[in-house]
């Protein structure tokens, strides 16, 4: 249950406003399930998505990269109860320094850090969450049913095309046994107005850390943009390294910062101002 008197969410908010009506900044979220599940992909097909963004892949070993894949479960939140997947990939501002222990620097405060994820795409099942992502952020949102399953045993989670093609994607599996992880708080990168903005996500809540290789990806026959995404970066069929998990979520998604001028990904970078980080 929401609970305002707790210190975590006893912060100032501002309301905006949306095609889809007021939203309230930062957005709290008070009960809420999860999983994160990390795959290894190739560098190439990383940086081919980064061409253009300001951005550059982080968390990667030689020739191999990250890519990972959220699901949320959104019980109940400042903008109502709805699920969302995200394809991100773990990157670094270009001209940011790259940290000497990336770990730590996932775990490190969020005022300080410049390892954060670029949202390649972002379903969600609600017109509200699709129109304050895409609009105040400029996340690419889009509205598709998203069922989601967590149990101690097993997940499976889909994104379904909304144009009735079929499966954008299954991730589903057995859950291998685990070890509590702190939870992790997230610095997201988007672009928003011809800005590249840096947005933080304050987390809270114990994980359990697994191993992923029991849960595998399935790409479906959809010809959406996200379907396109996840065969481009080679996770048709592949199988997770590592997952995170828990049903005791909480979180603030702040307002977003612009922090560069970059120019429409696809185009050559426009840097009208010094990286401020």
């Amino acid at each position: 249950m929401s609970n305002y008197s707790d210190p975590f969410f006893q912060v100032p908010q501002t309301t905006h406003s949306t095609t889809q009506g007021p939203i309230d900044l930062p957005i709290l979220y008070f009960d809420v399930s999860t999983l994160l599940a990390f795959f290894v992909t190739s560098r190439d097909a990383v940086e081919a998505k980064l061409s253009g963004t300001g951005l550059r892949p982080a968390l990667t070993i030689g020739g191999r990269a990250l890519a990972g894949i959220a699901h949320y479960e959104y019980r109940q939140t400042g903008v109502g109860s709805y699920n969302e997947v995200g394809l991100a990939l773990p990157v670094l501002p270009e001209g940011a320094p790259a940290p000497r222990n990336p770990i730590q620097a996932l775990y490190g405060s969020v005022d300080e850090r410049h390892l954060g994820f670029y949202v390649l795409d972002l379903p969600v099942t609600t017109p509200l969450a699709n129109a304050g992502g895409r609009e105040l952020w400029g996340y690419p949102k889009f509205v598709a049913p998203i069922p989601f399953r967590l149990d101690r045993k097993s997940f499976e989670s889909s994104v379904i095309d909304p144009e009735g093609d079929g499966d954008i994607f299954t991730l589903s599996g057995r859950l291998l046994p685990s070890l509590p992880a702190p939870p992790m708080s997230l610095v997201l990168y988007s672009h928003h107005q011809g800005n590249l903005l840096r947005t933080t996500v304050n987390v809270r809540g114990r994980m359990n850390l697994r191993p992923g290789r029991s849960l595998q990806l399935r790409v479906g026959e959809s010809t959406h943009g996200m379907a396109r995404n996840l065969r481009d970066l080679g996770l048709d069929n592949a199988r997770a390294a590592l997952v995170l998990d828990t049903h005791r979520f909480q979180s603030r998604l702040n307002a977003g910062v612009p922090i560069e001028k970059v120019a429409t990904v696809g185009q050559a970078r426009v840097g009208e101002k010094q990286l401020q980080l």
